[in-house]
Parts: C-alpha cells; structure tokens; sequence
C-alpha cells in the first residue's frame, strides 16, 4: 500500500500489525456487518500516522473487500493518510495530530460510564506521542473517573521520526509514570499474538482503574532493513525494496519458507 501510494509510515505500521491482529481477531466485540451497533466495544488508532496497518486489519477482519486498499492515499479514497470515520466502516475517529486519540478515548469511555454500558474502549497510542501533554491530562482525567472499562495500548517500540524516543525526550520509567496517575499496568511482547490477547482479555486488570497495557514492539518488525531504523518512520520502499521485504514477511510467516516459496 505505502509503495502504490508513494508515502506512508511503514516503520510505525509494522510494529503495530501484531497488536491490531490481535484486537480485531482475538479481543475486540465488533460486527463488521454492523459497524456502528450500539454495543460494539470501540478501538481508536491515536497513532493515526499508521492507518495502512489499521485499514489492512479492518479489510481482514471483513469490514469492505481487500481490493479497495489499492486506493490508498488516492485523490477522492476515503482511505487517506489518517484515520477517516467518514467513509471507512469501523474506523471510531479522524486521528493524525498526535495527542488527541487518547483524549477521545477517555470521553468514550467516560460515556460509556455514565450510560451504565458494558462495552469497552481501547486505544492505541505511540510512545512518542506520549510526549504530548495532552495525553497526560487525558490520562490523569480517566483515573479521576475511574474508567476501568479503558485500556490503552502502547507500542513502545523506542524509536519516533528521526531519532530514539529516549534521546529526545526521556519517558522512561513509563509504566510507573502510569502507576503513579492512578492505572494499572501490564507489560507484554507487543509481536506475541497469544500473549497479546490473553492480556487485552484480562483487562480490566483492577475494578476502579484504567488499564494500561506496553507492548514492547520492533519499529518495522519482519524486515531486516527496516527493523530499527528512524529513517523508516516515514519512507517508501523502492521496488528492489518491497520485493525483499515481501519476501522476508513470506518466511515470517510460512516457517522454512524459502524464496522460491515466498514469491
């Protein structure tokens, strides 16, 4: 998709694929028949810079037919660079400014709440995004609530456009910063999908408490070139690159694949 589209964020769409498949395949209460039933738990993608990774899941999941993905990033596809509700069945909310998924999650949840409903809120978030002060008086307002029906989801993969999270701004120690306002926190393998829905389904993890769950993740996991590299936060892969790639994602997926299998 990145590479038919000329632009994307293949680094950021790889290390969240694992956490997106096992939401929508594993944990989440969603009808793709029906998108907005009344009852569905919702999932809001903050990281809105990565929605080739969120539509790809939704068209698995059988939310529209596969091929419509050829028009991403396209003049008039409701399929653009962010998350667009208006067009794309069970996408929750527009994101792209980072900061502002997490917020809406909290008023979701606090609705939730105050309907007495029994559906849940899940919320994925970058670590970089995390140094978005508004992230934290989301964060603060959903303890101060009390929303326990609120998970959110890092992916705590350590690298942000242009350089580590850490060498630009420490977040580190981030479970006990959650701690510390009030939720409670699991840490998990953010590529181990059993793992990863064994500890979604948990949630949530203390009655009273938001719950907040770090995958620790690759930044472009399953490509070699890719894996840890800030220059893929946003880049597009040439046809010599996607070939390889395609072919390194085969053998992930199909063990003792070869090339010849792979292509």
């Amino acid at each position: 998709m990145v590479h038919r589209a000329g632009a994307g964020h293949p680094g950021g769409d790889l290390s969240s694929a694992d956490i997106l498949v096992a939401l929508y395949f594993g944990v989440l209460q969603v009808d793709p028949r029906e998108p907005s039933a009344p009852g569905r738990d919702r999932f809001i993608m903050s990281k809105g810079h990565c929605s080739a990774a969120l539509y790809a899941t939704l068209a698995l999941r059988g939310f529209f037919p596969i091929d419509q993905l050829d028009t991403f990033m396209q003049p008039l596809s409701p399929f653009s660079g962010h998350p667009n509700r208006c067009g794309v069945p069970g996408v929750e909310a527009n994101t792209g400014p980072l900061g502002h998924g997490l917020p809406i999650a909290v008023g979701a949840a606090l609705a939730s709440a105050m309907d007495g409903a029994p559906w849940r809120t899940f919320v994925l978030t970058g670590d970089g995004e995390l140094q978005e002060g508004s992230n934290w008086e989301a964060i603060m307002s959903a303890a101060h609530y009390g929303l326990d029906r609120l998970v959110a989801i890092v992916d705590r993969n350590g690298i942000q456009q242009g350089a580590p999270t850490e060498s630009i701004c420490h977040l580190e120690p981030l479970a006990d910063k959650f701690r510390a306002f009030g939720w409670t926190v699991r840490e998990v393998d953010g590529h181990d999908c059993a793992a990863l829905v064994e500890t979604l389904r948990a949630a949530p993890f203390e009655a009273g408490h938001p719950s907040c769950v770090i995958a620790q993740t690759t930044k472009g996991k399953g490509v070699s070139f890719i894996e840890d590299r800030a220059e893929w936060h946003h880049h597009v892969p040439s046809d010599g690159e996607l070939a390889a790639a395609l072919i390194e994602l085969e053998r992930t997926d199909f063990e003792g694949a070869g090339p010849e299998d792979a292509a």
